[in-house]
């Protein structure tokens, strides 16, 4: 009989596990069931934590940020259509006590199927972008006086967060960055300073930023992981600049294919990288009740 116990904060023990878990789902499933940010607080006091466990087997696993009522969840491909992630679900629209959003990776059928089962309506969609680094990459054509450098840890750290917090000032997870969010990426071991590309000025003043990132699990691909512009700096064209910079730092960093997210809604973005060879690969759907 599986069971459901809630936690806070996972040992490494069990954070393993729910890892594992997930790469058996991306594997049988061809999207990650888990967002980074899930990831990234599993051992935190903070998050707190659904287990499905058959006789201390994790069978599944759920995650709910108790102050923004957002959860996201997975069941073992080899314990579904059993009727376990409805069973979770329940459980933590129980916890949360109100509204809830919960987020389908990749669409899943069964996760669309079950959110319609239980009243859950679509809300927000985050579109997956992919585009080859095979194929021509124009050379960055920058503004007058602007000149791109590496990120420096230590130096750069206020300046980043404040044109990250002001040109995502509109955005859930992406805005209000503090020096926490920041450490924690440092940290993670694909964080490379020399993919982390800054435009600034003549008075290297921070204009705009592209952080790219580099998958080797499951795929070997680089991402767009964060591209930002100070709103001061609009109209200067750096968003296709610092976009192709990056793209041009990834391919010789040997990577052959680059993938970025963005809002599905987000007409302004989805038009820059449309122009520049990306195209839409799949989608992630927040659903709430």
């Amino acid at each position: 009989m599986i069971e459901l116990s809630w936690r806070a904060g996972l040992d490494e023990a069990l954070a393993g596990e729910v890892r594992a878990l997930a790469a058996a789902a991306t594997t049988a499933d061809g999207a990650e069931p888990l967002g980074e940010h899930v990831l990234m607080h599993l051992t935190d006091d903070g998050a707190a934590h659904l287990l499905a466990l058959d006789d201390g087997a994790l069978r599944g696993v759920a995650q709910l940020d108790t102050a923004d009522g957002v959860a996201e969840l997975v069941v073992h491909p080899d314990h579904r259509r059993t009727g376990l992630g409805r069973r979770i679900v329940e459980e933590v629209l129980a916890r949360a006590g109100g509204t809830l959003r919960v987020w389908a990776h990749g669409q899943h059928p069964g996760a669309v199927a079950l959110a319609a089962r239980l009243g859950f309506t679509p809300v927000r969609e985050l579109w997956q972008m992919r585009r080859s680094l095979l194929d021509g990459l124009p050379e960055p054509q920058l503004p007058a006086g602007v000149r791109l450098r590496a990120f420096v840890p230590g130096q750069d750290d206020d300046e980043f967060l404040r044109v990250n917090n002001a040109a995502f000032d509109w955005h859930p997870e992406q805005g209000g960055w503090d020096r926490g969010q920041l450490r924690l990426r440092e940290a993670e071991p694909w964080f490379d300073p020399a993919g982390f590309l800054l435009a600034v000025d003549e008075a290297d003043r921070l204009l705009g930023f592209h952080w790219t990132k580099v998958h080797t699990e499951p795929e070997s691909i680089g991402e767009v992981y964060v591209l930002g512009v100070d709103p001061s700096a609009q109209g200067k064209r750096l968003g296709a600049a610092l976009t192709l910079a990056g793209l041009r730092h990834l391919r010789e960093r040997g990577q052959s294919r680059v993938m970025l997210y963005t809002e599905a809604d987000n007409a302004a973005a989805v038009k820059l990288y449309g122009s520049l060879g990306f195209t839409r690969w799949q989608a992630d759907v927040s659903y709430r009740r």
